[in-house]
């Protein structure tokens, strides 16, 4: 049990490996799904924007979301992305032991330290395939942050182990982002309204690439939604972005996004077994996320060759309980990879193994 912020860089994310200098390379830092967002979506947004001298009315696409998931509209806040979600919750949510399990995307610490918490971690290891177990997280937690599948591990953690972190007084906060990238959505707890305190953030910025837009939103007990909402400036969420929440959830999109999450299995699957072919590399087998998460000595080193071969890897030092030895790797698809694995075999040989 951790409660200093140590060396770890909780602000650093993948987008900063695509930044100055990385004209050119491909791209397996960030988690975004590549040839997004599809033609008809951005046709959506672009149609949004005869209304921009309106103040935005998000009442249709909150609705949409609750029908998504089949819950009444009191259950759902939109917001400018996950990001946004996190700040609410470490300013509305009057925590005084919050915990937050690692390694995960590191945004809800540094929220929560920003707004003044003293935070907890429980680090999951890499020994036990970073599953989670329950009984790590101390009792008298009363807010507890994890992700599912979890970034950057990508470990599908099963709905029922979550939920024994459940109790009264406790919030239990559940980071879905990247829960549309798997199929069928086995363990989301998104639809869930009988697990006291829960609340379930989802992105829609991952499979639809719209991180430069900023939408997600929250999925919570009326009280909490009702709290979060008050920690919002007004008009939160753009008109464009509203337009897009709207479409994300349709009926068709889902359907986009369910085929898109099974090609994704396939091509995963080819990452796994390619690096598999490398005795310098450990992966973690139990993916089931977007991207993959591999362990190897002089992993900086590797990443500094992948870059003057092409390629833009995520480090994982910056996440709590990674070292300098693991790198993030985005699913991308089959063509990318093979060119991808040859210079990893490149690099893995200029370093030195």
């Amino acid at each position: 049990m951790s409660t200093r912020a140590d060396i770890h860089d909780l602000r650093h994310h993948g987008d900063a490996e695509m930044r100055d200098g990385a004209t050119g390379l491909v791209d397996l830092a960030v988690n975004v799904r590549t040839g997004t967002p599809p033609a008809w979506l951005r046709d959506r947004i672009a149609d949004s924007l005869a209304g921009l001298a309106a103040y935005p009315d998000g009442r249709a696409a909150r609705a949409a979301v609750a029908e998504r998931h089949g819950l009444p509209v009191e259950r759902v806040l939109l917001t400018a992305g996950a990001a946004e979600a996190f700040v609410l919750l470490a300013r509305a949510m009057a925590a005084r032991r919050p915990v937050v399990v690692h390694p995960q995307f590191t945004e809800p610490e540094a929220a929560l330290r920003d707004a003044g918490h003293q935070v907890r971690r429980v680090l999951l290891r890499a020994e036990d395939g970073f599953r989670l177990d329950p009984d790590a997280v101390p009792d008298d937690a009363d807010l507890v942050v994890l992700g599912n599948p979890t970034n950057p591990t990508s470990v599908l953690h099963p709905a029922e182990m979550i939920t024994k972190l459940a109790r009264p007084g406790r919030t239990l906060v559940v980071d879905e982002a990247f829960m549309d990238a798997v199929p069928g959505e086995p363990e989301a707890l998104a639809a869930r309204t009988d697990v006291p305190g829960l609340v379930v953030l989802r992105s829609l910025t991952k499979t639809w690439g719209l991180a430069g837009l900023r939408i997600g939103y929250v999925l919570a007990e009326p009280e909490s939604v009702t709290a979060l909402e008050r920690a919002q400036p007004l008009w939160p969420v753009s008109t464009p972005a509203l337009a897009a929440a709207e479409a994300c959830v349709s009926a068709a999109a889902l359907a986009e996004a369910e085929q898109a999450a099974r090609r994704t299995a396939v091509e995963r699957a080819h990452l796994l077994a390619g690096l598999a072919e490398f005795d310098e590399v450990q992966t973690v087998e139990a993916a089931e996320g977007p991207f993959v998460l591999v362990r190897m000595e002089r992993a900086d080193a590797v990443r500094a060759r992948l870059r003057t071969l092409g390629f833009a890897a995520r480090r994982g030092d910056t996440f709590p309980g990674l070292g300098r030895e693991w790198l993030r790797l985005a699913v991308r698809d089959r063509s990318t990879t093979n060119r991808f694995l040859q210079a990893l075999d490149q690099a893995l040989t200029s370093v030195g193994g």
